[in-house]
């Protein structure tokens, strides 16, 4: 059974979590991404609480900005620092101390960004780093500042980052966020399968709390295609210092993924030495919904 509830962490910040399992059993934390919600990782909170799956206790916070977390106003509120600094009052509050770790966090999207960057700065937080479809900062740049492909397929963010963004993708029921689930990042077509009525309300019922904090993420962030007047990605320099990932990592990769493309894994190997890389075939950008027993397999093993 999944419960939900408010956490407000030291530093003024209160997120919304869904859990499953008993506090003071190893825990694991599941970060969404955009434009989602804590909601899609329910399926995977009740697996791995279950004692012969582990037993976990199994925390989804909604992150900042998303559902009814705490959503500051100012762009520079959701710059990396502040992200990290939720979860790791998360992770304290969760395990029982800065001297405890993590038994894995999991992470899409968004989330993923936010984890690459928490297993770089503070590795000694956690035993293993799970990522679906979220690429690491080092060939992202890389990709952003030399392929054509990658800008066109990011295209998208120099849309999120516009002032009127909250308002275009609210009008006519999300109809532009819809777009974001079809092949192609189309606003026309049929929406997958996996977007039931039932799926769409929990969507809704995300949304309908502001999307003012998800489009920060994008304007907090350089790391976007160039513009003629805005450098973007092009007037990034990161050192190897803030790119290495020592701990174990998996990493699940939709092949489809159009906004993602596959060339985002070469090269990955020499920031993360100890990394575990499944290609999926056939599986997009939300490989979460379309492929939740998939994933659940992956993450087993891994966890064993």
């Amino acid at each position: 059974m999944i419960e939900t509830y408010l956490q407000p962490l030291p530093h003024a910040i209160t997120l919304s979590c869904r859990a499953a399992g008993a506090r003071g059993r190893p825990v694991l934390i599941f970060l969404h991404g955009f434009p989602e919600g804590a909601f899609v990782w329910d399926s995977l909170l009740e697996h791995f609480a279950q004692p012969e799956h582990g037993g976990y206790r199994c925390v989804a916070p909604n992150l900042r900005g998303f559902e009814q977390s705490s959503s500051p106003k100012d762009v520079s509120d959701y710059r990396p620092k502040h992200l990290v600094q939720d979860i790791l009052a998360l992770i304290d509050i969760e395990t029982g101390g800065s001297d405890t770790t993590l038994a894995c966090l999991i992470a899409h999207d968004w989330g993923g960004a936010v984890a690459w960057n928490l297993a770089n700065q503070h590795p000694e937080r956690l035993q293993r780093l799970a990522i679906i479809n979220s690429p690491h900062p080092g060939t992202f740049l890389r990709e952003l500042q030399n392929s054509p492909a990658q800008q066109a397929a990011s295209a998208y963010m120099n849309f999120l980052v516009r002032d009127d963004a909250e308002a275009l993708l609210c009008a006519n029921d999300f109809e532009r966020l819809w777009g974001f689930f079809r092949p192609g990042l189309g606003v026309s077509g049929a929406l997958p399968t996996w977007l039931t009525a039932t799926v769409q309300d929990q969507y809704r019922a995300v949304w309908h709390h502001g999307l003012h904090g998800g489009c920060n993420y994008y304007r907090a962030s350089p790391l976007r295609p160039p513009r003629r007047d805005d450098p973007g990605a092009a007037a990034v320099t990161l050192p190897v210092k803030m790119l290495t990932i020592p701990v174990r990592t998996l990493v699940l990769w939709g092949m489809d993924d159009v906004a993602l493309p596959p060339a985002l894994l070469d090269g990955l190997g020499q920031y993360v030495p100890h990394l575990q890389l499944h290609r999926i075939p056939g599986a997009s950008h939300w490989i979460v919904h379309e492929h939740a027993a998939l994933v659940q397999h992956h993450l087993n093993q891994f966890l064993r």
